[in-house]
C-alpha cells in the first residue's frame, strides 16, 4: 500500500500546491529523463553498490553471474524485465536520490525509475539544480539526461508524470495513455465477440481501466468503458 502510481502521482499534485501555495503563486518543475538508462548501467558502479550492501560471498557470485548473464556493450547494460534489473536500477539511482535530497537539497523530488521531477518556486535555483544533476550523473554514474526530455514548465503548464498529467486542481490521463486504453479495450470487446477470450476476462480488463480512470478526469474514455461494461449485464 503506498507505493503504486497512483499514490506517486497524488503526491506529486499535493506537492505541487504547497509549492505554488494552492496554484496562487507561481512555481516550476524541472523535468528529467536519463538517455537509454538500462543500457548505459555499468556493472562495475553497480557492484560498487551492491557489494556495500551484500557481503554473503554465495550471493555476491550469483549476482556477478547475473551481471554477466546480459550486456549491451562490453561492462554496461541491464535486461528490461529481469525481475532483478529493477532492484539493481533503484540501487543504482538511489545514489541520484541522495544526491539530490542532501547536496541540492530539494524539498520536492519525485522518481520513477529514470524519470524524475523537481519542484520549486525559483526557476533559477532549478537551472542551477539541473545543471549539478548532470555532472554527478555524468561523473559518478555514468549517466547521461536524455537532451530532449529535460525541460523546465510552469506548474500550470501541467506535469506529464506516470501516465497522467498535473494540471491545477485536476489529473489527466496522457494522450497516448487514453488512446491505448482505449485501443486495447476495443481489441478485447473484438476477442470477446469471437470467443477469444471469456466473459470474466474481458470485464476485468473494462474493471482494471475504470480502476485507472477514477484517479483522474477522463468523461468520454469513462463513458465508453461503462457501457462495455453494462452491455454485459
Amino acid at each position: 500500500m503506498g507505493k503504486g502510481t497512483h499514490f506517486g502521482v497524488e503526491r506529486l499534485l499535493r506537492a505541487c500546491r504547497k509549492a505554488s501555495r494552492n496554484w496562487r503563486t507561481p512555481a516550476f518543475a524541472l523535468k528529467c529523463d536519463v538517455r537509454k538508462f538500462f543500457d548505459s548501467i555499468d556493472h562495475g558502479i553497480l557492484r560498487s553498490l551492491i557489494v556495500g550492501k551484500v557481503t554473503d560471498p554465495n550471493l555476491l557470485l550469483l549476482l556477478d553471474t547475473l551481471l554477466a548473464s546480459f550486456v549491451k556493450v562490453p561492462g554496461k547494460g541491464l535486461p528490461l524485465g529481469n525481475v532483478t534489473s529493477q532492484l539493481f536500477a533503484n540501487m543504482y539511482l538511489n545514489e541520484l536520490d541522495r544526491f539530490v535530497k542532501h547536496e541540492i537539497k530539494a524539498k520536492y523530488y519525485f522518481r520513477y525509475c529514470d524519470d524524475f521531477v523537481i519542484l520549486h518556486s525559483d526557476r533559477t535555483l532549478l537551472e542551477n539544480a539541473l545543471e549539478e544533476i548532470t555532472v554527478f550523473l555524468r561523473q559518478k554514474l555514468l549517466l547521461q539526461l536524455h537532451p530532449h526530455k529535460v525541460e523546465i514548465r510552469k506548474l500550470r503548464q501541467g506535469i506529464d508524470f506516470l501516465g497522467y498529467i498535473v494540471l491545477p486542481h485536476a489529473l489527466v490521463l496522457r494522450t497516448s495513455t487514453k488512446k491505448r486504453i482505449s485501443k486495447k479495450t476495443t481489441d478485447a470487446r473484438h476477442a470477446f465477440e469471437k470467443g477469444k477470450i471469456t466473459q470474466e476476462t474481458f470485464s476485468a480488463i473494462v474493471a482494471s481501466y475504470l480502476g485507472v480512470l477514477s484517479h483522474c478526469r477522463g468523461c468520454i474514455l469513462r463513458t465508453m468503458l461503462k457501457k462495455y461494461a453494462n452491455d454485459l449485464k
